[in-house]
């Protein structure tokens, strides 16, 4: 009977311990060009303006599958395959090129009870944004799949954490449990015809056409519409620009080899009931990338407005954490 005690003593204590953050060290090494291109020279419909690889000595770090600022000084979040949050802030030389990723901590996500996602199965984030209140960073809205659901997180001090609180999507959503289903999250920004709406996309599901399903959760907007990809590659990732146009990052593996494809899509044409299908700013394969998976906006310190990229190294060896920046070119404004 002590012993049972004991034992029960011990699985108390283990469930009611808090959660908590870990602090990284994160190495950057800068990349120069893309595509041959040389920083601040024309890349296809965008303009370069580097990169970074990253590396740690702590294994937790990667599988980083979705990234979103949460303030105005370059801090962001990314969410994990293994049911993390990543944050920490960028820094950039001289204002203008990316240098690193500093104090980083990981912090695991929580469900609504305020405990640790209890298995992998619930714990494969997909995406991320930011949610806005009055101009003002609040929260951030998750993706996953497997266990296909959406949920938000508040933030204190620019980082997402808390307990879950679940926001309803379509059963048809829910009950698509594979690794193919909720594969993008964006929130419409105040100047798309859209406003408030969250977009939701995904990799797998297609409908009768072999269009990729997405829905609409909005007041007003709310509904099915669909997305047409490149050949060969699936959606993976969405942001909004400013002005209510949308950003769709597309990824493809052919012969280990990856590809990607980045195509904007006209404001008015994310509503219910339409095809979207974007114009492309940018394609790429081979060693320039990896497995990309994420895509954010943001205002460099310099005030130039950026596209950022981000890679998902799945905990290998042989993939890499790439962060890669962009600028719209003066016609693309």
């Amino acid at each position: 009977m002590r012993r049972a005690g004991s034992l029960s003593a011990i699985i108390l204590l283990l469930v009611a311990a808090p959660v908590t953050a870990t602090e990284l060290t994160i190495s950057a090494a800068q990349i120069d060009r893309f595509k041959g291109a040389a920083i601040g020279e024309p890349v296809d419909n965008l303009i370069w303006r580097g990169g970074i690889s990253m590396v740690s000595q702590t294994d937790t770090f990667g599988g980083l599958s979705g990234l979103a600022f949460t303030s105005a000084n370059q801090h962001l979040s990314f969410v994990s395959d293994r049911g993390n949050f990543v944050s920490g802030q960028l820094i950039y030389e001289d204002a203008t090129r990316l240098l690193g990723f500093i104090g980083v901590k990981i912090e695991p996500i929580q469900n609504s009870k305020g405990a640790p996602l209890p298995r992998q199965y619930s714990r494969d984030a997909e995406a991320i944004d930011t949610i806005y209140r009055d101009g003002l960073p609040v929260g951030v809205r998750v993706g996953f799949e497997h266990l296909t659901r959406v949920a938000d997180f508040a933030l204190t001090d620019n980082v997402p954490g808390g307990a879950a609180r679940e926001v309803p999507i379509p059963d048809w959503l829910t009950d698509t449990r594979t690794n193919e289903s909720l594969e993008a999250v964006c929130i419409a920004p105040d100047a798309s015809p859209i406003a408030g709406s969250t977009l939701l996309l995904t990799e797998g599901v297609k409908d009768n056409d072999g269009q990729h399903v997405a829905w609409l959760l909005g007041d007003r907007d709310k509904g099915q519409l669909t997305y047409r990809s490149s050949p060969d590659v699936n959606p993976t990732d969405c942001a909004f620009l400013p002005n209510g146009d949308l950003l769709v990052l597309e990824r493809g593996l052919s012969f280990l080899t990856f590809s990607m494809t980045l195509r904007r899509v006209a404001a008015a044409d994310v509503r219910p009931g339409n095809l979207m299908s974007g114009d492309i700013l940018l394609e790429a394969r081979g060693g320039d990338i990896d497995n990309m998976e994420a895509v954010a906006v943001h205002t460099a310190p310099d005030g130039e407005l950026r596209i950022i990229l981000g890679s998902d190294n799945n905990f290998n060896d042989w993939e890499r954490n790439l962060l890669l920046e962009f600028a719209l070119q003066p016609d693309q404004q």
